[in-house]
């Protein structure tokens, strides 16, 4: 079939001639224009987890009880996020990084906007369901991206922080519900949905910025498109030698492809399990344990603050922009030793140092000596470390796996790993909260902990010295054959 028939052998520096770039305003055009989505997302999922309140009070024009929110709804969202991953994931990989950002946040602008006009319970899950569906294919794409137009030496900072924007986003999500669930100003039933709308201003921007960023050179040269892989780099190349006013270094290495249109599912399938199965079960690990601690406990703290704290509904997100803070802080600070001391180290230590801490105030808040400042402060702790680990399973699995898999592998260990903790996760922590009983919570707390900290000791074992590497040298390409001086890497 010409889909996966072989449409020649090219021998390429390409990818070495990206990761020697010194870092440059194009650099930062990549980020904003790809990584502000996770500001975005953060701010989407931060509005639900404090409008929840609001919206399930009477008067709010949609009659659902904070259960609904905090487990159903949140749980239709992750849904969508994983379907959305592996289905978009495998588009990513077989029609390019470029078209698939592109459609996916035009998927996530309109079930955003959409959200805002909900008129009934049902309707308000379906957008829910396709929000998630959009944000899904974004971490696919998105991170595909990133990952191949990033140099090398600084690929896991960057990526790291990245990812660790999504809590820039839940900072404003946080402050932005204190206006808009402010009653002297809007309404019951006009707050929150104004506050969706503004989320979909802010994504239309990112779009305008996003239509310059370039496909990937890397999958344009595996997919026979050389021509256009030379023309973007050398263009590339010729700017940031203007912006930089600096000769680039000479490159270092080649590879050879075997080019294909399309590489079959059950070759990708067999890649991830039978010639890296170590990384397999690292990025499982990882992603089960945040997911959990995330989108069960985190996403439902505005639930905790009110129902054990007697918070009011309208002041929680001063305490979300607390814990957002700590949770972006950490990415920031600590992404950079993710290059210089190495992945192994930083992943095992991020996880297992945040499991420890849960651990501590889940005995704390069991012994009812917190209060809602003090019960906050320990999460930025907590959070400050388990960002930084959470951000860290995406920098894994997008570099630890062939290039032609990279899309559906990033969306495969999302999907799975959030399927396990994302969406049984919210449905037995919004079970234990309303209970009322401080050990069920405690005891979501401790299982959010244990998953962390088995996901750290993993990383002991499994993790892969991927600092400062090419892509190529950490997993060559499935089309790619080694020759003297060109990259490679071998298997499990």
């Amino acid at each position: 079939m010409a889909s996966t028939t072989s449409t020649g052998t090219v021998e390429t520096d390409i990818a070495a001639r990206l990761d020697r770039l010194p870092w440059s305003r194009w650099h930062w055009m990549v980020v904003i224009g790809l990584g502000t989505v996770w500001i975005l997302d953060g701010l989407e999922v931060t509005l639900v987890g404090n409008v929840g309140g609001r919206i399930a009070e009477d008067g709010s024009g949609l009659d659902l009880s904070a259960s609904d929110i905090t487990g159903l709804a949140a749980s239709l969202y992750v849904a969508g996020a994983c379907l959305g991953a592996l289905f978009f994931g495998r588009l990513t990989d077989r029609f390019g990084r470029k078209r698939l950002f592109i459609i996916t946040l035009l998927v996530y602008l309109a079930a955003t906007a959409l959200t805002a006009v909900s008129m009934n319970p049902a309707w308000f899950f379906a957008c829910r369901f396709l929000t998630g569906f959009g944000i899904g294919g974004e971490y696919a794409a998105i991170n595909s991206a990133i990952d191949e137009l990033i140099p090398s030496r600084v690929r896991g900072r960057v990526d790291l922080i990245i990812n660790g924007s999504f809590w820039l986003g839940a900072v404003g999500g946080s402050l932005l519900s204190i206006v808009m669930l402010n009653e002297s100003l809007f309404a019951t039933d006009v707050g929150w949905r104004l506050s969706f709308a503004l989320g979909v201003v802010l994504g239309l921007v990112v779009l305008l910025v996003r239509r310059h960023v370039p496909e990937s050179p890397r999958w344009l040269v595996i997919h026979g498109r050389e021509d256009e892989a030379e023309a973007i780099v050398a263009g590339v190349e010729r700017r940031v030698r203007e912006e930089t006013g600096e000769d680039l270094p000479e490159p270092h290495g080649t590879i050879t492809i075997h080019q294909r249109r399309d590489i079959p599912f059950r070759e990708i399938a067999r890649t991830l399990w039978q010639r890296y199965p170590r990384r397999a079960i690292l990025g499982f690990s990882l992603f089960v344990g945040q997911a959990f601690l995330y989108n069960a406990i985190t996403f439902g703290y505005a639930t905790i603050l009110i129902e054990y704290f007697d918070v009011q509904s309208g002041h929680t997100g001063y305490y979300y922009a607390a814990i957002a803070l700590g949770n972006f802080l950490g990415p920031l600070l600590l992404g950079g030793l993710f290059d210089s001391l190495g992945r192994r180290v930083m992943i095992s230590s991020t996880y297992i140092l945040s499991g420890v801490l849960l651990f501590v105030t889940a005995a704390l808040f069991q012994a009812e000596v917190l209060n809602a400042t003090t019960m906050t402060l320990c999460w930025v702790v907590v959070l400050f470390f388990a960002s930084t680990g959470a951000s860290s399973a995406y920098l894994t699995v997008s570099e630890v796996f062939p290039m032609e898999t990279r899309a559906m592998a990033i969306a495969f260990f999302y999907a799975i790993g959030t399927a396990v903790g994302g969406i049984t996760g919210p449905q037995v922590f919004s079970r234990l909260v309303e209970s009322g009983e401080v050990s069920q919570v405690s005891l979501a707390f401790a299982i959010g902990a244990a998953l962390m900290t088995i996901a750290g000791v993993v990383a002991i074992l499994t993790a892969v010295k991927a600092e400062r590497r090419s892509l190529e040298e950490i997993a060559a390409p499935l089309t790619s054959s080694a020759r003297p001086g060109s990259q490679a890497a071998a298997a499990d």
